[in-house]
């Protein structure tokens, strides 16, 4: 079994085939998809996704981009959210310099929201993080990551494309590291190289579905069944057995995400 741990499929590009895109998914092996928030005002379609399918779970968040658009969130209203049974991570949230769709500081002022909302309810901080590295590093820092306490920050940086102090202090910090299909792609050696020193135990596989499809699908729509390739790549990279991507990837998934039930054997 795999786990797609970041799509989109409350965005329009799926909405006339949900149906068969989650069947292809349950055929390729992938066991749960994990829908993103990008925007609060979304939420109720994730919601509802999450609802209709039981192998679909939800977060809820504003991405960096729409944080002008979107404004301030309150705490409490990203606590009070997190209560569903089928939300179970907060975001995606984070930083993203290289569009600087949404100024700066605003940007910062809702991801440190995101995060203190992870903390208080115990949920994963799903992070976006572009051309941002050092202020998320230091953002993540100042917040408590990797400090214990009574309620330690957990989360994971989705769709890894940043250097490798990133992906190391994200380590380092307790976090986790999620792969998408830029694994895949001819320019991403370095990304691969940084990949190889990772602990396994530390790493999840994620389409960001329609975005990114890997290679063999470049071109494509990306949909949850191609994670599999992800997953392929990831297993050369590591020089293991696909299965053994599966297996470790999938048990990382459900100790993040630990409000999902796990599969009964």
């Amino acid at each position: 079994m795999l786990v797609d741990s970041h799509c989109h499929l409350d965005f329009p590009d799926f909405e006339d085939e949900l149906d068969a895109v989650v069947e292809r998914a349950r055929h390729a092996g992938v066991g749960r998809l994990l829908t993103i928030c990008t925007s609060l005002t979304r939420l109720d379609r994730n919601l509802a996704l999450a609802e209709r399918y039981d192998v679909v779970y939800c977060a809820a968040g504003i991405h960096p981009h729409e944080t002008e658009k979107e404004g301030d969130v309150a705490l409490e209203r990203l606590v009070e959210m997190a209560a569903h049974p089928k939300l179970v991570g907060i975001g995606e949230t984070g930083l993203d310099y290289f569009y600087d769709n949404s100024p700066r500081e605003t940007q910062q002022r809702s991801f440190r929201t995101h995060i203190r909302a992870a903390r208080e309810t115990g949920l994963p901080v799903i992070i976006h993080t572009r051309e941002a590295d050092e202020d998320t590093i230091r953002i993540l820092a100042e917040e408590g990551a990797g400090q214990g306490g009574d309620k330690p920050l957990k989360g994971l940086i989705h769709c890894f494309s940043s250097g490798r102090r990133l992906a190391e202090k994200a380590i380092e910090f307790g976090f986790y590291v999620s792969l998408s299909g830029i694994l895949t792609f001819n320019r991403s050696e370095d990304i691969r190289q940084t990949v190889r020193d990772l602990p396994l135990d530390r790493l999840l596989v994620e389409t960001d579905a329609p975005y990114l499809a890997p290679v063999p699908k470049r071109g494509k729509r990306n949909e949850p069944a191609f994670v599999v390739h992800t997953a392929a790549r990831l297993a050369e990279v590591k020089a293991v057995p696909a299965s053994e991507i599966a297996e470790v990837t999938t048990a990382n998934f459900f100790r993040l995400f630990d409000k999902v039930p796990a599969p009964v054997q």
